[in-house]
């Protein structure tokens, strides 16, 4: 089942360029964080359910947190249950520190 399949049957009823855009786009943060040019097979799955993390979260852009009749909820850009899945798939920076003479 491909990441689009995935995402279509958690989302039921979302138009495909729906679910297109929300992978586009959770696939363009995990890249940011980790570092890399291309999302490793193994982080898919990672990258359906942070699609299906931002289709909950439409309507409530720029938002990090909410009360309404007594409830409160607080939103993260990477929710912490994701981050930890693509952690060990960052990239180390190099960086080169020349002496000047």
């Amino acid at each position: 089942m491909t990441a689009r399949e995935r995402l279509e049957a958690k989302l039921s009823g979302v138009p495909e360029t729906a679910l297109d855009a929300l992978l586009e786009d959770a696939r363009g943060m995990i890249l940011a964080y980790t570092g890399r040019t291309a999302l490793p097979q193994a982080l898919e799955t990672a990258q359906v359910q942070l699609a299906a993390v931002l289709y909950n979260r439409t309507g409530a852009e720029g938002e990090s947190g909410h009360s309404e009749g007594g409830v409160s909820r607080t939103m993260e850009a990477l929710p912490d249950e994701i981050r930890r899945q693509i952690a060990p798939y960052r990239l180390a920076k190099v960086v080169s520190v020349h002496e000047t003479a």
